[in-house]
């Protein structure tokens, strides 16, 4: 044959190809079955799969998932989180922590927060994409909320949880998930994600080793109810699967929890996600080593259930592992529908226009609207543990005011764990001073927060030097590397940055750039002192060219630190070298001059003050996420201790002693064995981690410009040696429901300048077995003060058929304000299934017998408080 007729035959193909190809690609656009909007979104996913190749397809199951642009797929990252606001992404609202919402005990609240959240997130996402940004905290699909039970105080990310009750969890967390989500019947307002699933509660720093195994029983009754109404209820879209092992099998390979429950039982329809990097445990030596290698665990999580990873696991092992038919190329296809199908429903694909989430305007976040809610809820969510003889509220005509401790003037004391970046940050200590500003206010820092956890405060002005004077020289660069020459030079008077919503480099179009300072750290006195850097992204300090650490920070600005020696007027070479990818940049150089006399201070702030009022607690720096942390009373983000730290005892037993009057104000995101000051100090608010606005929330109440309303969601216990080991998950004498000990203080416990009192209580004597039940009651205002009350349905069962029952249950609740005087009749319908029994093999069952049924503003039998605002009654099951 004619080799020039092969030649041009064959010249002919790759030009009609690539002309095909050019053809195919210009038509991209319009010309895709899965960009048809009048299809359902599972054939437009499954269209849109058809048409990748399989390393494509294994791509979109990592979080940051890459783009295809051949198919007009945009990259995505799936990693954002909204716990208690939009966090990390830029400036946004700062609500209460999640444990403070627990608190609040207002469902109808948090439903509102979830709808406030959900519109910074839309208005952020869409300013984001119109400026070509998709990274991290960027997008749509939020790892929120946490609704494991807070079942054991020491557990550090108890926090982000809204207690230990299974019932309250459940109403606050499928409120708080339908506020996220929308109405829309085509749409998805953003995507929510009901975690850690499931039986995981810590220890923290065992989580990447840890089996835990349940009776049926408790799995039903306690483990579970919270992720089944996120469901049913909620129709929450994403799981987040758990690090640890539940019956020996890694949670995010367990076909029990992801295929039995969760999709056939309960008829989940969403995709699943992997806590990050929880699918590398399942090969490494040191952690669940249920597999050999990387591509034995993607297949085990995937065809388990498990459809993105927050890793690197899949990608490329997931290859690998269809090479070696260990999983199969239509088992990551039904993965991939599930993850396609909710970036469809996100409206993702869809011109913005026939999307009507696209249109909030980004005014809404951070508005005065917005900080109204979070205010709110501060004040909703605080609790008046004791107030001996009416101590509160305070006059404001005081003349002098001593506040004093490590938490009266924390900024992160505000905030908790996974927050956002506010723009306000009112401390107790500012709030007061805004309520009373014809007042004098002495301050003192007091104590720290623990002896060996300082509190760190920026690097001042005057101790930092370089060749042009005070401060230190920084040199900016408008990439993430510190390459090439800087596009700005200047002194910096300090570190001490939040560039939100500001960035440091004019007209800087990306989130991408770079620092450097240099200069000098001459301290005024010689001694020791702690020098930490707190960042985002990533960071090395150097101190006289010696490297004292470097990290990254992936989510959360995270500190290092180090200790040192240091001379007076002696000069210390220091240099920082700040990389920003995120879009919420910021840098602290903190210090803080160790073994200080902070008592003598706060006992004479005390002595010149009529009225004492203590600012003490915990701080997300120590109690939180895994943690490096390990001193006395905290192991790696967990409490080995449950009592107030040694510093804080011995300060506020020092201003105890001076017989001033004094209120206690607690900071923290778990409960504290405060047994000396229960019962010494005359007045005690509980008040968490409160958001931006928690400092005014503290001072309303204070001084009675709010009537305190929130109720205890968790124990407050008098010892950890009441507890069973931190490891045993099984749930006898742990919580309310099951504790047998006495409580220092009880769930369901919190005070009000009110007096509310019951009477009149209606309810069948007789109910036949499968019946829904109605319970009534009259519940008068009989003081000055109009307030809000916690109307709490407890039941009791009386017969022993089924074996290590709760000692009771919180079945219903209602939130009502009722003003000073005024009567109002509380109503609840009672399902059966509320009041029915978890069978040891974790079923369902209602039975014949006697129920004892309480109402009122607590638990019944609980001798904390003298009112007597608690009604009981017997009810027979026919």
């Amino acid at each position: 044959m004619n080799t020039n007729k092969l030649k041009s035959r064959s010249a002919f193909k790759i030009c009609f190809l690539s002309l095909f190809l050019v053809f195919s690609c210009s038509k991209e656009k319009t010309g895709f079955k899965f960009q048809n909007e009048s299809l359902s979104t599972e054939e437009r996913a499954t269209d849109l799969i058809s048409l990748m190749t399989l390393t494509e397809k294994i791509s979109q199951m990592r979080y940051d998932a890459p783009a295809i642009e051949r198919l007009g797929v945009p990259e995505y990252n799936w990693w954002n989180e909204c716990l208690h606001g939009v966090g990390r992404a830029g400036e946004a609202t700062v609500f209460p922590q999640a444990i403070g919402m627990g608190a609040t005990w207002n469902p109808d609240l948090i439903f509102n927060m979830g709808t406030v959240v959900s519109d910074e997130a839309r208005a952020k996402h869409h300013k984001f994409i119109s400026e070509g940004k998709r990274r991290m905290g960027q997008g749509l699909t939020f790892w929120t909320p946490n609704i494991n039970i807070f079942r054991d105080p020491r557990w550090g990310r108890g926090q982000e949880t809204y207690g230990e009750d299974p019932f309250l969890t459940s109403r606050i967390g499928v409120n708080y998930i339908k506020g996220l989500q929308g109405d829309d019947e085509k749409h998805l307002k953003v995507v929510a994600t009901a975690k850690h699933f499931a039986v995981h509660s810590g220890p923290e720093k065992s989580r990447h080793q840890d089996n835990y195994v349940t009776t049926k029983k408790d799995l039903y009754e306690t483990y579970l109810p919270a992720f089944e109404a996120a469901v049913k209820e909620a129709k929450v879209h994403s799981v987040m699967c758990a690090y640890n092992r539940y019956n020996d099998k890694p949670c995010c390979g367990s076909d029990l929890l992801l295929q039995k429950i969760l999709r056939e039982d309960w008829g989940f329809s969403g995709y699943v996600v992997s806590d990050c990097w929880a699918i590398n445990d399942f090969w490494e030596e040191d952690k669940h080593a249920v597999v050999k290698t990387p591509e034995e665990a993607a297949a085990m999580a995937v065809t388990s259930g498990t459809d993105l990873n927050c890793g690197s696991a899949y990608d490329p092992n997931l290859n690998e592992a269809v090479l070696k038919q260990l999983i199969n190329e239509e088992e990551l296809d039904i993965a991939l529908i599930r993850l396609f199908s909710a970036r469809f429903k996100l409206g993702m694909f869809d011109d913005q226009n026939n999307v009507k989430w696209s249109k909030i305007p980004y005014s809404v976040v951070a508005s005065d609207k917005h900080y109204k809610l979070s205010e709110q809820i501060a004040k909703e969510s605080m609790v008046l543990l004791k107030n001996d003889n009416n101590i509160l509220p305070l006059s404001k005509s005081i003349k002098s005011i001593a506040v004093i401790g490590p938490n009266a003037d924390s900024k992160q004391a505000l905030l908790g764990n996974y927050h956002g970046t506010p723009k306000n940050f009112i401390t107790p200590l500012k709030g007061l001073q805004e309520k009373l500003p014809n007042t004098t206010i002495n301050y003192a820092l007091g104590s720290y927060i623990a002896k060996e956890w300082p509190s760190l405060k920026a690097i001042p002005n005057e101790v930092l030097k370089n060749e042009n004077g005070l401060g230190l020289k920084a040199e900016y660069y408008s990439n993430s590397n510190l390459e090439g020459e800087p596009v700005l030079v200047r002194n910096d008077a300090t570190v001490d940055f939040i560039w939100t919503p500001i960035r440091p480099i004019k007209d800087l179009k990306s989130d991408d750039f770079s620092v450097r300072w240099s200069g000098e750290i001459v301290p005024e006195e010689s001694g020791d002192y702690r020098i930490g850097l707190k960042a985002s992204s990533y960071a090395k300090l150097y101190i006289n060219d010696s490297l004292k650490f470097e990290y990254s920070a992936e989510y959360e600005p995270k500190l290092e630190y180090f200790d040192a020696k240091l001379k007076a007027k002696e000069a210390y070479k220091i240099r920082i070298e700040y990389n920003n990818t995120l879009s919420d940049p910021q840098a602290h150089l903190v210090w803080a001059k160790l073994n200080e006399d902070l008592l003598s201070p706060a006992l004479e702030a005390a002595k010149k003050s009529e009225v004492v009022i203590l600012c003490l607690g915990l701080t997300p720096e120590i109690e939180g996420e895994e943690m490096s942390v390990v001193i006395e009373g905290f192991d790696k983000g967990d409490r080995s201790k449950i009592t107030l730290p040694k510093t804080q005892l011995e300060l506020v037993k020092s201003i105890q002693k001076l017989g001033k009057p004094t209120i206690v104000v607690l900071m923290n995101g778990s409960a504290l064995a405060i047994n000396w000051t229960a019962e010494n100090v005359p007045a005690i608010l509980e008040s968490w981690y409160p958001g931006e606005f928690g400092g005014r929330a503290i001072a309303d109440i204070l001084f009675g410009d709010y009537n305190p309303s929130g109720k205890l969601p968790v124990t407050f216990y008098k010892s950890v040696k009441d507890l069973p080991d931190f490891k045993n998950y099984n749930m006898e004498n742990r919580t309310y429901r099951y504790f047998k000990g006495e409580p220092l203080f009880s769930f369901g416990h919190g005070l009000s300048y009110a007096n509310f009192e019951y009477s009149n209580l209606e309810i069948s004597e007789k109910i036949a077995k499968n019946e829904d039940f109605i319970i009534s009651v009259d519940v008068k205002n009989n003081s000055k003060y109009s307030g809000e009350e916690v109307v709490q349905c407890y039941v009791t069962h009386e017969n022993d058929t089924i074996k290590n029952n709760p000692i009771r249950s919180l079945v219903d609740f209602k939130k009502v304000l009722i003003k000073a005087n005024e009567t109002k009749t509380i109503t609840f319908k009672i399902p059966a299934t509320k009041y029915a029994r978890i069978s040891e093999e974790g079923k369902k069952v209602i039975e014949s017998g006697m129920m004892n049924i309480s109402i009122g503003g607590k638990q019944p039998d609980v001798k904390l408080s003298s009112e007597k605002n608690v009604l009981i009654t017997k009810v027979q099951v026919q």
